[in-house]
């Protein structure tokens, strides 16, 4: 879970003011097009003097700019302290440039500016939403240049937010869901970096301190190991300024090292932990896929109808419609630096939980062996396509978009591309993917949930 910066009193006002000073401008815009548009944005791209990957697509139509900077400080980086880049990360804008938390946030507030940080398994990320109005932006980006670059890491800010992650990791302990997510990447990354949770472990948080986090952020929060995100109503020069003032007092330093490959599962395990729930949570996975991975567009467009797809999914199909074994199930790819986790997933009563596992895995091996009807590949090459506009109708949604492309170098034109590699895809590519790739009997199974028959295994 993400430390984020503080909500204080005046949030209703902050609300308040960006949307006041933003609807005219919205409505405006509104009136002058009432067509989604669907040419992917153009992506300019540069190095700041230290280093730093700025990925720029400007966007005149609102006055808004959304910024993101990323760093490769992930909690695949906490090593044997657990908990490590998210604390450094969330101690960020907790006291910086010898101002509180609170008038850091404040300045925010009282500007209608938007901030907000978050650490993931491979990166750690700060952002910020503000109007362009001269003086409104550049108190904006004179605070975020403060927190990103002046951190004091104040003692007791520190205390305190390791009491909340503490607190969560109890929370934890009685949701099924997450014990069920947790014991997953423990079985699919049992001696990898990305076994982890970004929230950390109880020991390793513990073992933490200020001098920790301070050695973390000097060596993880410099400029060539930055990545530098600008979507927005301003100009190539405005934008380059702009990366400069943000970046220019972070060190150069180096860049995060490889992390290490994700070694495939060579055997099947099944996990069954008891818990006093009334439905019982099953993943069902192994490692998956990699940003860039040659098969990256098959295993996507198969994923889609295989159970990416929602209800009209084959193993909704299946679980849901023929039987009616749980409101939903899904499967998802989630491609990381190293292969990230091919995950399959339902909750159903606890009576029928070996029904639906045994419905579920009949599903995915059919699919394995046979690949999809050509039925199937037509309509999920129209779903992806026809709604690829509206995964790049906002800022928000295009900044998501250069982010991932800059921090994991993928081609510069993806986005143009996208659409041309999801049609190129053909049944005997699926087919063969996942043939090649997804290993019914070497998946690991969680079970997590209150049937007395279960076998607890922790």
């Amino acid at each position: 879970m993400p430390i984020n910066s503080k909500n204080s009193k005046s949030k209703n006002m902050n609300n308040t003011l960006f949307f006041g000073l933003l609807m005219s401008s919205i409505l405006f815009f509104t009136a002058l097009t009432s067509t989604t548009v669907s040419a992917s944005p153009e992506i300019e791209h540069w190095r700041t003097t230290n280093g730093a990957r700025v990925y720029f697509v400007p966007a005149p139509e609102l006055p808004i700019v959304d910024i993101r900077i990323i760093f490769n400080a992930g909690a695949a980086r906490d090593e044997d302290m657990p908990g490590l880049a998210i604390l450094t990360n969330g101690l960020l804008a907790e006291g910086a440039g010898g101002l509180s938390a609170d008038q850091l946030a404040e300045q925010f507030e009282s500007i209608g500016a938007r901030f907000g940080n978050s650490a993931q398994r491979d990166m750690a990320i700060l952002s910020l939403r503000t109007l362009t109005e001269k003086k409104i932006f550049d108190s904006a980006v004179n605070t975020l240049t403060t927190i990103l670059t002046q951190p004091d890491f104040p003692k007791a800010a520190f205390e305190r937010e390791r009491g909340r992650l503490l607190t969560t990791l109890k929370q934890n302990k009685q949701s099924p869901g997450k014990l069920a997510n947790k014991t997953f990447f423990n079985a699919l990354y049992t001696k990898h970096p990305y076994r982890n949770q970004p929230t950390g472990t109880e020991t390793g948080i513990n073992e933490l301190d200020t001098a920790k986090l301070k050695t973390f952020y000097d060596k993880y929060y410099v400029g060539s190991n930055a990545i530098l995100a600008i979507v927005g109503d301003l100009s190539r020069t405005d934008a380059e300024k702009l990366a400069q003032t943000l970046m220019a007092k972070l060190p150069e330093g180096e860049p995060a090292d490889n992390i290490p490959p994700v070694e495939a599962l060579t055997d099947g395990e099944e996990i069954r932990i008891d818990h006093p729930s009334a439905q019982t949570h099953i993943l069902v996975g192994q490692p998956g896929m990699k940003r860039g991975d040659p098969d990256y567009f098959a295993l996507y467009v198969g994923n889609h109808i295989l159970g990416g797809s929602g209800l009209v999914a084959r193993l909704s199909n299946e679980i849901r419609e023929k039987r009616g074994l749980a409101y939903s199930s899904y499967s998802y790819f989630v491609p990381m630096q190293q292969n990230g986790p091919f995950t399959i997933g339902l909750q159903t009563r606890n009576e029928s939980a070996d029904e639906a596992l045994n419905v579920l895995r009949e599903t995915i091996g059919t699919f394995i062996k046979e690949g999809p009807t050509a039925e199937e590949l037509d309509a999920a090459k129209k779903n992806i396509t026809g709604g690829f506009p509206l995964r790049i109708s906002s800022n928000k949604k295009i900044i998501d978009y250069i982010g991932m492309i800059g921090f994991y170098q993928l081609p510069m034109d993806y986005l143009d591309t996208f659409n041309e590699r999801v049609q190129a895809v053909t049944l005997d590519d699926i087919k063969n993917a996942f043939q090649k790739r997804i290993h019914l009997n070497k998946m690991a199974t969680v079970m997590v949930g209150g049937n007395v028959n279960l076998t607890e295994k922790k």
